[in-house]
């Protein structure tokens, strides 16, 4: 009977805890590495933004100049 135990311990207790082990590893690298692109991704995001509000603030800046001369040249 122990000696059932102990080959089932060594052919099969043992290799599973091994093989979730090293599961888990991995799991915390892609998890690191997920944590990482969406980090970069916020900081994409975000610049992406801060662009547009630039070039519709410049936009806007543009209409108003042209308004501006339209009127001038009306009067």
């Amino acid at each position: 009977m122990e000696a059932y135990f102990d080959d089932i311990l060594q052919y099969v207790v043992i290799p599973v805890i091994g093989f979730l082990c090293l599961m888990y590893r991995s799991q915390q690298t892609i998890a690191t590495k997920v944590a990482v692109l969406e980090a970069l991704l916020d900081r994409t995001k975000e610049g992406h933004d801060r662009e547009i509000k630039e070039m519709r603030e410049t936009v806007k800046a543009i209409f108003q100049k042209l308004d501006g001369i339209e009127q001038a040249l009306r009067k």
